[in-house]
């Protein structure tokens, strides 16, 4: 005797669902039964904004954010400091520090970090228009907010061995303990890092 199964839409859209980060094969199934079967849910107003999303939003060719094709509201904004440019390594690594409110500068997306094992090498990166920035920023500051693993620490080499000799003040984010937490939860390298950050008290 068979066994019941979904229907063939509604297991297309599980394999769908199943496909996002960080969902597996039961969440991708609830949530497909969610979306079918509560009024609340609303499907067709979550493809038309899925459809609009992937139609109108581009990185930036300047600064690698999300941005439209008319406009970026960072590239765009008259009152940002265009002698600060962080490095970061996705656009969505831009959102916690705007949050923060603590940098009014300007920023640049890499699109990913060196990883030979992943086979990411320089030319996958956003480094060229860095480069050009930099040429053309004329003694800018440029601050290196990369992650502390391995791969991001190769590609803050790498990018401080491209900036040697430019005329531009290459720094990095102070990395550390974060607030709330205390010495007995840090591995050995935050502790290093938020000794080496260290500043007046």
């Amino acid at each position: 005797m068979a066994r019941a199964d979904f229907p063939i839409p509604v297991r297309a859209l599980i394999d769908e669902l199943k496909r996002l980060p960080g969902i597996g094969p039961r969440s991708a199934e609830r949530m497909a039964v969610w979306l079918l079967q509560n009024r609340k849910a609303e499907p067709k107003v979550l493809a038309e904004a899925l459809v609009k999303a992937d139609e109108e939003i581009i990185a930036c060719p300047a600064c690698g954010f999300f941005a439209t094709r008319e406009s970026c509201g960072i590239c765009d904004d008259p009152k940002r400091d265009d002698s600060i440019l962080c490095v970061v390594e996705q656009a969505t690594d831009v959102i916690p520090l705007e949050r923060s409110g603590a940098f009014k500068g300007r920023y640049h997306c890499l699109g990913g970090k060196l990883s030979p094992l992943d086979r990411v090498s320089p030319e996958d990166l956003n480094i060229p228009s860095l480069m050009r920035r930099v040429e053309n920023g004329g003694g800018m500051e440029i601050i290196l907010a990369l992650g502390a693993d391995v791969e991001g620490e190769a590609t803050s080499n790498y990018l401080a061995d491209m900036m040697r000799g430019k005329p531009v003040k290459l720094t990095r984010i102070a990395q550390g303990l974060p607030a709330g937490g205390g010495l007995e939860h840090a591995d050995e390298l935050t502790l290093i890092r938020a000794l080496q950050g260290r500043r007046d008290f």
